[in-house]
């Protein structure tokens, strides 16, 4: 099995994926930034939102944590942000989702809002998916792309392109393309993570 491509990548990239997914993955890490060790800023959580220890993981409590309202917290939807932010390159990195009922995850700009109502869309800076566990999915774009799956992923591969402008969204288990934004990106982007969970989204461990 292949690993699909977004269109509009490199050549080098394009002539690698005649190898397996495992194969061609390890390549593409040696060559480029490849796999990212993504932890979650504590910083931007919400307040009802409960992060382990190892800031790999994300899941909604049942009270509100005593935390402080700082500008960069988000105060109204169950977000946090990764704490590691990108500005060129190529960065990938795998969330698994498990019994989660409904998040959405992806990429948004560090500048966007993060008090009261926001909205999940491109033109706001956030290039996202958003899963249901009645097998639904949807990429919000403007409006919203509802993706036809057989089944919904239960680990999610996100690859961010800066310099190409894309943003893609794979099924890591069976490596299927769920969906490609394309934009111009400026400014810093950072990993988006929204749980209304009380089970935990789970940042995978980088392979090694």
């Amino acid at each position: 099995m292949t690993f699909p491509v977004p269109e509009a990548v490199s050549t080098d990239l394009k002539l690698g994926f005649q190898l397996s997914f495992p194969q061609q993955l390890k390549k593409w890490i040696t060559k480029f930034e490849g796999f990212v060790n993504v932890t979650l800023d504590p910083e931007t959580a919400h307040p009802y939102l409960l992060l382990s220890d190892d800031r790999k993981s994300v899941r909604r409590g049942n009270t509100r944590q005593k935390v402080p309202d700082t500008p960069q917290r988000f105060d109204t939807y169950p977000c946090v942000l990764g704490s590691e932010g990108f500005t060129s390159g190529r960065h990938y990195w795998e969330v698994e989702v498990g019994d989660v009922s409904y998040c959405t995850l992806g990429v948004c700009k560090d500048s966007v809002r993060r008090k009261g109502k926001i909205t999940l869309a491109p033109e706001e800076g956030f290039w996202t998916v958003r899963l249901w566990k009645e097998q639904r999915c949807c990429a919000l774009t403007s409006p919203e792309t509802h993706l036809p799956l057989s089944e919904i992923p239960r680990t999610v591969g996100i690859l961010l392109d800066y310099e190409a402008g894309k943003v893609s969204f794979y099924n890591a288990e069976n490596k299927s393309l769920l969906f490609t934004f394309t934009d111009t990106f400026t400014g810093k982007l950072r990993p988006f993570f929204m749980n209304y969970s009380e089970f935990p989204l789970r940042i995978r461990q980088v392979p090694t």
